[in-house]
């Protein structure tokens, strides 16, 4: 009797828009998909965790900065012929370490809200950096 396929659905993953003062906290992928492009930090969410604790645990595995999450930026959604999947990104603001990059990261560093808008090569990605920058302007006045 042949195996039944198991149905595709959407993967969730959150992604972290971190920030320090004025510099926001950048990663290049180290694997596909996207490898080698830069990012934000995140990842895929395990069964049975909580979307904030999957953000903070991405965040820490890739760059090994701590930070507190402030609120949520957007959902986002990558459809390809390979995979779906639905990014939830947040915006955070650091609270230590210095970027390491480890896990699917080869590079982590804070850079110039300018020169990330410039760096990341995705749409997504610079609505994610303008809405968390304009997140953390409005929570400021």
């Amino acid at each position: 009797m042949a195996e039944a396929q198991k149905p595709l659905r959407p993967t969730p993953c959150v992604g972290v828009v971190c920030w320090r003062d004025d510099e926001v906290l950048l990663i290049r992928r180290g694997h596909p998909p996207r490898q080698g492009e830069w990012s934000i930090p995140g990842g895929k969410v395990e069964w049975g965790e909580p979307l904030l604790d999957a953000a903070l645990r991405e965040l820490k595995e890739e760059t090994g900065v701590t930070a507190d999450i402030l609120g949520l930026v957007e959902v986002y959604e990558i459809l390809e012929p390979d995979f779906h999947y639905v990014l939830i990104d947040y915006v955070a603001r650091w609270s230590g370490g210095n970027p390491q990059a480890a896990d699917d990261a080869d590079d982590a560093r804070f850079v110039p809200f300018a020169v990330a808008l410039e760096t990341v090569g995705r749409d997504d990605l610079r609505d994610a950096l303008i809405r968390s920058r304009r997140y953390l302007a409005e929570i400021k006045d």
